[in-house]
Parts: C-alpha cells; structure tokens; sequence
C-alpha cells in the first residue's frame, strides 16, 4: 500500500522536524542504547503483553499501534517494513525512516524481539547521512513517554501495550492524584477554539470506533462468505459426475463459482489492506486526541489555581507572580502548539479516510464487475447452446 494518501500519515506524529541529531528527547537515552535512538521519531510496531507475536500492516504510517486488531484479520510478521517519506513536502523530502527486520533474542532471564531502524537523510545536523540500529520495543514506548513530558500537546499516537515498562507505582499514584485534583478544580477559562475541538474530538471518537467495530464485523462475515463459497463449487463438481445432461451447466456454475471466490478473497485483502488499518489507526488517534485536550486543560487549570491563589492573597505573592507568569508561558507554547498541530492532523485525517474509502469503492467496483462479467459469460454460454440444440431438433 503506497499511495501518496498513505505517505501523508508520516506526518501525522507531530513530532519537531528540528531535533538535534543523535540526542534523545530529555536529553538522555534509555538504557543500554546510544545516543542515536534519536532517530527513531518515525513507527512504531506494536506486540502483545509478551513481546512474541507480531500484529503489524505494512503501510506507511506515522507511530501507529494496531495492537488491538481482532484476530480474525490478516496479519503477517513478514509484513512490516515500515516506511516514512515525506512525499507532499518538498522541503522536507530529506529525512527517511525505516522501521523493520524482527527479531527473536533468547537469554536466560527473558525473550524478547528487537527492530532495525535505519535512518537516510541529508540534514546538516546529523553526523552522518544513513544510521543503522537495532531497539526494542521498550525503548520505542521510552521515546514516546520522553516526547509526551517534552511536547505535551503534540499529536503523538497512543500506544495500548503500556505494561512492560512505565513509571513506578508511586509515580503513577501521584500523576493520578494530582490529575484527578486538577479535573475536579476545573478549567475556568477555557478558549472557545478548544471547547470546539474538544467537541469535535468526542464526536469524531464516536463514529470512527463505530466505523471500526462495523467494518470488522463484515470482514468477518465476508470471511464466512468465502469459507463457505470455496466448499460451494466442488459439490457442483460432484454433482455433474452423476447427472450426464446437466455436466455442461454444473462445471460452469463451478468455475464462475471458482472465479467469484478469486475476486472475494481479493476483494478482502483490499478491505484488510486499505480500509482496516486506516480507521483502526484513527480510533487510535481519537484516543490519544482525548490525552492530549486532558494534558492542555491540566497546564490550564494549574495556571488558574495559581491565579486564584494570587487573588485570594493564600501565598507569597511575589513566589506566585512569578510561578503565573511561566504558567502562562508554557499554557501560551502549549496551545500554540496543538493548534498548528490540530490543523496538519485534521488535513491528513481527511485525505487518510477519504483515500481509505476511495479505494474500497474501487475494489468493490472491481470486485462486482469481475462478478458480474463471470455469470454474463455462463448465462451467454448456455443461451448459445440452447439455441443449438433447438436448431438441431428443427432440423
């Protein structure tokens, strides 16, 4: 799948293209990883609790997880050569990111899977022109918290595998409390531009995940169909063995039969190509959408209770005037921020789904005119011998 409305996804991480080369975000790189993990803003492919399957779609996409995809659809760990281009942008046509070759490693205290992330790109900043790394799947998840903690209001894609490596207990406690003490003291101002992407967010997650939950559902049966179609044109087969005068007609019913399951099973390699991954990774993104608004009204509500507390005299006034003036800094960066992103992911939101459904339309065009030419043919064939052996009896 490489269509150019794929590659636009590329730029759907909302990642700064102007990060200094070989440094990771926060400064420092994981454990047990060079400094060049830098170069791995681009995919990242997704396992289950115990890092020993692969789920993953070869398309070009942009951080995406499809981790929760049901089992019934197609996946492949041969599939996962990954690719960002950045093809619309001329200007940005100089950093390309390959996320692929899985692979097992065995100690004696765990199993786990390693990628290769090779990196081309003729930006000064970098050393070199190419890099070549191998990264767990930790370290993907590591570099996704570090951006999150940098660019709290960027669009970065959710991941839904959080349990192998994360903040301690206590950490995680403290973040909860203090997010649930912020949610219950509430926004008191917040802009109406935000109030309306909040609503757009909570519409779009409602019918993208209805949308999903859907096309699943008839993947799943077209999958039935097929099952039941491959068993249907044998017994045709088997049926002509014992009926002399009907051999003619059963065989051609079996082949049109034989050449509609051909078109089926293509006809669901497109939906599961084209269509499923597409709107699964926007479910996925209403998600993290919902993070992202949660992250801006926390930064707000903080700079609020400050505020107050400034009004009410509760604190050193001169401690807080100085604590208000960086909160309205960083409230400033952080809605700059997600409004330039909100537009870009808006725009390749749009041209993702409208591509997505473009193609499926063509594949089912294809699909019943393939169909409806396989009976045309059987229905002139026997039209024909008909009229053969009316002229034979005539004569």
């Amino acid at each position: 799948m490489e269509g150019e409305g794929r590659a636009s996804r590329a730029r759907s991480s909302g990642l700064p293209a102007g990060g200094a080369g070989g440094d990771c975000p926060g400064g420092a790189a994981p454990p047990g990883s060079s400094g060049s993990s830098a170069l791995l803003p681009a995919e990242v492919l997704d396992l289950d609790e115990d890092e020993d399957d692969l789920e993953v779609f070869s398309k070009d996409a942009s951080l995406m997880d499809m981790n929760s995809f049901s089992p019934m659809m197609p996946t492949s760990p041969l599939s996962m050569i990954n690719q960002v281009k950045f093809e619309d942008e001329p200007d940005l046509k100089d950093l390309f990111i390959t996320v692929d070759e899985p692979e097992s490693h065995v100690t004696t205290i765990e199993t786990f899977i390693t990628y290769r992330i090779i990196t081309k790109t003729s930006r000064g900043e970098f050393d070199s022109s190419e890099f070549e790394v191998r990264r767990r799947y930790q370290d993907f998840l590591w570099l996704k918290e570090k951006l999150e903690e940098a660019h709290p209001t960027l669009i970065i894609p959710e991941l839904s595998s959080h349990k192998k490596q994360g903040p301690g207990l206590l950490s995680r406690m403290g973040q909860t409390v203090r997010s649930v003490a912020l949610s219950m003291r509430g926004v008191k101002s917040r802009p109406e531009e935000f109030m309306e992407m909040n609503n757009f967010i909570e519409i779009f997650s409602h019918k993208i995940n209805l949308i999903d939950k859907i096309s699943q559902r008839i993947y799943k049966e077209e999958r039935d169909y097929f099952d039941e179609m491959k068993e249907y044109g044998p017994i045709h087969i088997l049926w002509s063995a014992s009926e002399e005068e009907l051999v003619d007609p059963l065989k051609g019913v079996a082949s049109c039969l034989d050449k509609c399951c051909k078109a089926t099973e293509k006809r669901m390699a497109g939906l599961s190509e084209a269509l499923l991954p597409v709107v699964h990774e926007y479910v996925l993104y209403s998600e993290m959408l919902m993070g992202v608004m949660k992250r801006r009204d926390q930064i707000q509500a903080e700079l609020d209770s400050k505020v107050e507390a400034l009004t009410s005299k509760k604190a050193d006034t001169d401690l807080l005037t100085e604590e208000i003036g960086k909160l309205e800094d960083k409230v400033e960066c952080a809605n700059n921020a997600l409004k330039a992103d909100w537009e870009r992911w808006r725009q390749n939101m749009q041209n993702d789904i409208k591509s997505a459904f473009t193609d499926m339309a063509e594949e089912n065009i294809c699909y019943y005119e393939q169909c409806l030419a396989t009976w045309e043919s059987f229905l002139a064939s026997q039209t024909d011998l008909h009229l053969e052996e009316a002229s034979e009896d005539k004569f």
